[in-house]
């Protein structure tokens, strides 16, 4: 006999303490389990000093850099037609006056919808016309003006104008390979991109921008003309590159 069996007390088998584990499981699942408990990480002191500063140099960039950036101006040589945003003030529209007379264009196109009337949905009058009429009272010829209206009255107005602009073309035979375009101030990027968009990838398309002078572009968030513009016009420029799709407009 081994004498290890007669002296050494023996080892017994440990017995989970099932109530124990019970009871734990339920303090871990309360709500019979409809809720749960998570460790989470969470920032230090030093982390939202970091988060803070890049914050800041976010706001920054974006005070100084974003109307040079929404206000680009790249013109396309050679080109033999202007295109004026007729929704455009009027010192933004005597801007396409003095461009149109030196860059040696043969005609300016005035695009534009409907005007909103607050008594009726029926057109009445459209910027292209509006436009025109000014350009008119600014000293070009009539006869080197073509309004194009477009009877669109609410949504995706400046690419529908582009549309229009172009189905006019094509029914005058007209087949540019680049144009430029003239618009005002922080609206210019997005022209560019929604006029891209209509006329597509075989015409090249420039843009000028003609500040505003209803603000200082360079100083414009002391002003709640120049904050309502250039934050819009952010926003309708994401929107514009990011969300819009041509084929459901």
């Amino acid at each position: 006999m081994n004498s290890n069996d007669l002296g050494a007390p023996q080892a017994t088998e440990a017995v989970p303490d099932l109530s124990r584990r019970t009871k734990s499981a339920l303090q871990a699942r309360p709500c019979f389990g409809l809720l749960h408990r998570r460790e989470r990480w969470g920032l230090s002191w030093r982390g939202w000093f970091a988060a803070s500063g890049l914050a800041a140099l976010l706001s920054v960039l974006f005070i100084f850099r974003v109307y040079p950036f929404l206000a680009v101006t790249e013109r396309q040589p050679l080109s033999d037609y202007l295109i004026a945003e007729g929704w455009a003030p009027v010192d933004v529209l005597r801007g396409a006056c003095e461009e149109f007379k030196a860059g040696g264009y043969r005609k300016i196109v005035v695009s534009g919808c409907v005007v909103h009337d607050e008594w009726t949905d029926k057109p009445s009058v459209t910027y292209a016309d509006w436009g025109a009429y000014k350009l008119r009272r600014l000293g070009i010829p009539e006869d080197l003006i073509q309004p194009v209206p477009c009877l669109i009255q609410k949504k995706d107005r400046t690419y529908c104008s582009a549309l229009a602009v172009k189905q006019w073309m094509g029914e005058h035979g007209i087949h540019p390979q680049q144009i430029n375009v003239v618009t005002d101030g922080a609206h210019a990027r997005r022209s560019r991109l929604l006029f891209q968009k209509a006329f597509g990838p075989e015409v090249k398309v420039g843009i000028i921008a003609v500040a505003d002078p209803q603000f200082d572009p360079d100083h414009w968030w002391r002003s709640s003309e120049g904050v309502r513009e250039v934050v819009g016009e952010t926003i309708a420029y994401l929107y514009a590159r990011l969300l819009f799709h041509p084929a459901a407009s």
